[in-house]
């Protein structure tokens, strides 16, 4: 059972969910773009989100920065720091407001959860980054399915129980309290929610 829990931790790492909702994003709108903008877009995401931070991560360790296995509240926030700024980075010069909105509006929803949940760590609180990715992931994907007009009901509903799992894990390796897990899952739900009344309502 925890290596089945363990499994969930790793394919929804928070590192990996943003790759997640940009693939989801391009398969539903991929008709709107030409094929070389959605390599480039992309390849973007991936380089700022997953390999450049995944560099910092071990960077970090080899210079002993993160010492412990799973990173504690205080070894956290350098990464977090970076982490925001290749957000920041990856939202003012390779995401366009114009030509990609949905996923602009995602990942400045995202900056604002990590900027929050950095601004927490400093202050001595702790939040799943886990729940908080995968729960981002999901209003995102509820926001595309009302823009578009789609039913991704059973997407959602799987997304959900995912979501549930991934939070059991982190409960069942004790590396989070239920607090934690639901200051996460709010870290992620609401800057999301938020924004839609900036690129979502308006169009309905």
């Amino acid at each position: 059972m925890k290596k089945f829990l363990a499994i969930f931790s790793y394919i929804f790492h928070p590192i990996f969910i943003p790759v997640y909702a940009t693939i989801f994003y391009f398969l539903v709108a991929n008709s709107f773009f030409y094929k070389h903008e959605i390599y480039l877009a992309f390849i973007q995401v991936l380089i700022l989100t997953v390999l450049l931070p995944m560099s910092v991560f071990y960077l970090l360790r080899s210079l002993g920065k993160m010492k412990s296995k799973i990173p504690n509240a205080k070894e956290q926030r350098l990464p977090l720091a970076i982490y925001a700024i290749l957000l920041l980075i990856l939202i003012k010069y390779s995401l366009s407001i114009v030509v990609i909105p949905e996923l602009y509006y995602y990942f400045t929803g995202t900056l604002i959860s990590v900027v929050i949940t950095l601004a927490l760590v400093i202050s001595g609180f702790n939040a799943s980054l886990h729940t908080m990715a995968v729960s981002s992931f999901i209003v995102f994907v509820i926001g595309i399915s009302v823009y578009y007009h789609i039913s991704f009901i059973n997407l959602i509903a799987f997304l959900v129980l995912c979501g549930g799992i991934v939070a059991s894990s982190r409960l069942q390796t004790k590396v989070h309290s239920m607090s934690e897990i639901i200051l996460g899952t709010l870290l992620g739900i609401v800057p999301q929610v938020a924004l839609w009344f900036i690129w979502l309502l308006p169009s309905l």
